[in-house]
């Protein structure tokens, strides 16, 4: 099932980049960062693998990546803005989001707004994620935008980077990507598990 969803995600990248090139970059990144899970670990290695056959440029690729995170964060953003607090209050239980992590988003953004951002989107998963509660805790949207801009530039950068040198390559990392199905697939329900198990008995205490 792993290798099935992977395969079925690598197309579609594959499909977009190669058809609309830095723009299907910028819109693939606006999804990953608009809180739904389209991950940046193949969009930009493939983008870097054209780059290493001449097809695109690699500083443009890290900007189109940068840009297309920080549209999609807008949006989440903007959510957890405008819908705020009182959204997630009346909604969020039935995603497992309790009042204490809003009280947890509320006091980190107001201590540590900037590196939050920043060091959020040099991280795997939470980059998807830290524009919704930066939205809830109403961080200054010129320093949200800074930070996140330029910690994507980094990860993008870095991603296209490992698709250039790996090249030709391309091709053969499949066989190493499938050796890791069944870890992967066992730590994100391990994980996941853990995250509902720790939600529910916090809202059943309140």
């Amino acid at each position: 099932m792993m290798e099935k969803l992977i395969g079925l995600l690598a197309g579609f990248v594959i499909a977009v980049i190669s058809s609309w090139r830095y723009a299907g970059i910028v819109l693939l990144m606006a999804i990953e960062s608009a809180c739904i899970p389209l991950p940046s670990e193949i969009i930009m290695p493939f983008s870097g693998y054209l780059v290493s056959t001449g097809t695109l440029v690699l500083w443009l690729v890290a900007v189109a990546g940068a840009v297309g995170c920080v549209v999609g964060s807008w949006l989440a953003y903007a959510l957890g803005a405008w819908g705020g607090r009182p959204l997630v209050e009346r909604y969020g239980r039935y995603v497992l989001v309790s009042h204490h992590d809003l009280d947890l988003a509320d006091r980190w953004f107001q201590r540590h707004g900037d590196i939050t951002i920043f060091i959020g989107r040099l991280l795997p998963v939470v980059r998807t994620f830290i524009a919704f509660p930066a939205g809830v805790a109403r961080m200054p949207l010129w320093r949200f935008t800074a930070y996140t801009f330029l910690g994507s530039l980094i990860w993008c950068w870095g991603l296209a980077w490992i698709g250039l040198k790996l090249g030709q390559h391309w091709d053969t990392l499949g066989v190493y990507f499938h050796r890791f199905d069944a870890l992967i697939g066992v730590a994100i329900l391990g994980g996941l598990a853990l995250y509902v198990w720790r939600h529910l008995r916090h809202m059943r205490r309140h």
